[in-house]
This record gives C-alpha cells, sequence and structure tokens, in this order.
C-alpha cells in the first residue's frame, strides 16, 4: 500500500509540476515584460533628471558664451579668434539652422530640444534674441561623465533583483493556491480508483471463472447469446480492472524482462478479445510476421491489451482491427471514429477520454505512454475522423 501510495503522489506532483510550470512561465513573462517597461520609464525619467541638473551649469555656459559672442561681434572684423572655452565646446548656427562655426565633438544637433543626451554628449540649445555674427542658435556641449548612469544601472539591478524574487514568490504562493483544487480532485479520483480496485477484484474473478466452467453444449442458443454478452462484459471491465491494478500495485515493480515473441502474445490477445469484437461484429485482420522484443511480459500485455480494447471501444459496428507485425515494428489499425487533430498531442494524457459515450476513467492510453517510453518505444499516431487511427510501435 505504501508503494501505491507513493506512485499516485508522484503522478498528482508530476501533473501538479507541469501545471506550476505553465504558470510560472506565463507569469514571469508578464512580471519581466513589466520590470522592463518600468526600467525603461525609470531610466528615461533619471535621465530627465540629470539633465534638469545640469541645466543651470549649461545656462551659464551659455550666457558667459553670449557675452563673448557679442565682443567679438562688435570688434569684427579686427579680430576673428572665436572664443574657446576649456570648460565646453560650442557652436553658432543661423535661423536657418546652417553651422556658421563649430567645435563641437558630437557634430548632430537637435534644434527641437534644448537640452539633450546623445552619442556620450550633453547639448544645451539656447536661441539668442540678437543676432551676434549672425547667431541664431547657439550650442554648448559637454562630455557626458556617465556616473549617474553606472548609479542608475545597478539601482535598476539591484532592485530589479529584489522585485523578481518578491514576485517569483508571490507567483509560486499563487500557483499552488490556484492548482490545491486540482490536488484535492486528483486525490480524490485516485482514491477512488484504488478503493473500486479493490472492490472488483473478488466479484470480477468469480464471474469469469463461472463463465470458463459452464458447458455451452447443454445451453440453448439464446442462454450462449446472453453468456457470451456477461462474458464480453466481464472481460471489458478485466480490461480495466488490470489497469487499475497496474497503476496502484504493480507500476513500481521490478521488471522481469525477457525476450517475447511478439505474433505469439498478439494471437493469444486477440483470441481473449474475441468475444468482445464479436459483440459489434468487428474482424481482426492479422498480418504477423516474426518479431522479438526485449520487455516484461505483464507491461507489454498491457500495452497490447489497451491498444486492442481502445479500438474496440472506438470502433464501428460492423468494422476491422488490422494488427500487423515484423521486426522491431507493431500497428493497431481500426476502422473507428478517428480523433482530432487537435486532440491528437493529448491522447495519452491520464484521464483524457475522446468519446463521453463510452465508459472508462482515460487511463489505458497513458500507461501505455508510460511503459514505452520507459522501454524506448517510438510511438506514432495518424488519424482521421470518421475513417480510423492507426498507431505504430517501433523499438
Amino acid at each position: 500500500m505504501s508503494v501505491s501510495k507513493s506512485k499516485v503522489t508522484n503522478s498528482i506532483l508530476k501533473s501538479e509540476k507541469k501545471s506550476l510550470y505553465r504558470f510560472l512561465a506565463l507569469y514571469i513573462t508578464l512580471i519581466t515584460f513589466l520590470m522592463v517597461v518600468l526600467g525603461i520609464y525609470y531610466f528615461g525619467t533619471q535621465k530627465q533628471l540629470v539633465l534638469a541638473q545640469y541645466r543651470a551649469t549649461l545656462s551659464k555656459y551659455a550666457y558667459e558664451q553670449t557675452k563673448k559672442l557679442k565682443l567679438l561681434h562688435h570688434y569684427f572684423p579686427e579680430h576673428r579668434s572665436y572664443p574657446r572655452d576649456s570648460r565646453f565646446e560650442s557652436a553658432i548656427y543661423d535661423m536657418d539652422y546652417v553651422k556658421i562655426f563649430s567645435l563641437l565633438r558630437y557634430d548632430s544637433v537637435d534644434f527641437d530640444r534644448d537640452i539633450y543626451l546623445e552619442g556620450g554628449y550633453i547639448h544645451f540649445v539656447k536661441t539668442l534674441d540678437s543676432y551676434y555674427l549672425g547667431t541664431k542658435y547657439l550650442i554648448i556641449e559637454i562630455k557626458d561623465d556617465e556616473i549617474w548612469l553606472d548609479a542608475i544601472y545597478h539601482k535598476m539591478i539591484f532592485y530589479s533583483l529584489i522585485s523578481f524574487i518578491i514576485f517569483s514568490l508571490l507567483g509560486v504562493f499563487l500557483a499552488r493556491l490556484f492548482i490545491k483544487p486540482m490536488r484535492d480532485s486528483i486525490l480524490l479520483l485516485d482514491r477512488f480508483i484504488k478503493d473500486t480496485t479493490h472492490e472488483l477484484n473478488t466479484p470480477l474473478s468469480t464471474i469469469l471463472a463461472n463463465i470458463e466452467m459452464m458447458d455451452k453444449d447443454v445451453m440453448a442458443p439464446k442462454n450462449i447469446k446472453k453468456l457470451n454478452r456477461i462474458n464480453s462484459a466481464a472481460k471489458s471491465v478485466s480490461v480495466l480492472y488490470k489497469d487499475l491494478t497496474y497503476i496502484t500495485l504493480e507500476q513500481n515493480r521490478e521488471n522481469k524482462d525477457e525476450e517475447i515473441d511478439l505474433s505469439e502474445l498478439i494471437k493469444d490477445r486477440v483470441e481473449y478479445f474475441d468475444v468482445l469484437a464479436e459483440s459489434k461484429s468487428i474482424r481482426f485482420d492479422l498480418e504477423l510476421k516474426e518479431s522479438k522484443i526485449y520487455i516484461d511480459r505483464d507491461k507489454m500485455t498491457r500495452v497490447i491489451d489497451n491498444l486492442i480494447s481502445n479500438a474496440i471501444k472506438y470502433n464501428k459496428r460492423g468494422g476491422f482491427i488490422k494488427i500487423v507485425t515484423k521486426e522491431s515494428y507493431l500497428s493497431i489499425e481500426d476502422s473507428g471514429i478517428g480523433i482530432d487533430k487537435e486532440k491528437l498531442p493529448y491522447m495519452f494524457d491520464r484521464y483524457m477520454r475522446f468519446d463521453s459515450s463510452e465508459g472508462g476513467f482515460g487511463i489505458g492510453l497513458s500507461i501505455v505512454k508510460n511503459i514505452t517510453k520507459e522501454y524506448g518505444i517510438n510511438i506514432d499516431v495518424s488519424s482521421e475522423v470518421g475513417k480510423g487511427t492507426v498507431i505504430c510501435l517501433r523499438w
């Protein structure tokens, strides 16, 4: 019972982790996007704040440079030397934005902004009221020391990490809170399956044993037909019982791998399901060539039983099931209802059912997937609605 409980818990944890990771991936993506947007906004705000701090200094430089231009204007052309200053570089433009003279190291001017940072330099654009030397625009340029930039980056990285950790912890808490109802539902369903398995054992064994002991030679034809129906129903329940037993009790047992003649095993299982297939007038078409596989016999039996059982369950009355074996290959084809292409990726998920009119817990194909994955067997599925499904195993 401890093994069963452990396996059920592991199954729940896998489902829970899968949902948890999907939620967290979406949550973290949204949080990251939000943090990037806020980071860009914060950077822009800090940049404008730095420029505002420089504005007073650059206005002072512009005022001093204007006085020098005025002086040069009055003594021109006797003095032709453009005034320079070790603290900044400057340039003058006329009213048509044509350069008159420039000492700028970053020679790209945006006249629509009075102060801006580009190319590692800060430009201050001052519009002059008096056109000294024909100047309408005076540009003051200083080199950006980028000290403020390093400080902002460090702050952004620090606060981003703190925020990311806090939001991630919050995301995990919310995800677990949202997933709890799913976890409780899965626990309830698994507990129901385990209890159902125990309850099925004795009556099912009794029914099958008594059916085998009945002498059909002394029975009336109508009673034989009724007995076949009982036998068919009992075997359907038997397949479900074996799946439930496998999930709750046998899944963690040690494998007893051996080389199996797959063709002989197919014949045995087809004979077992013959009564069930006859109840829907389904015929078996067998093309069995020699095929060997090294695997646990009980697990391979579970794979074949579930594939054949599904092929019967979702088949049309009067349809067929074609089984082909050859070296390292098995295919089971049916003429059933088929599966939508959108649903194919989910057909091996536990509790997935494609036709609500059919019974079962939807665990058979999940068992098939787990066993084939354990032994490295590849599964290919092709299906068309209304025409049938083909499942191929290769190893």
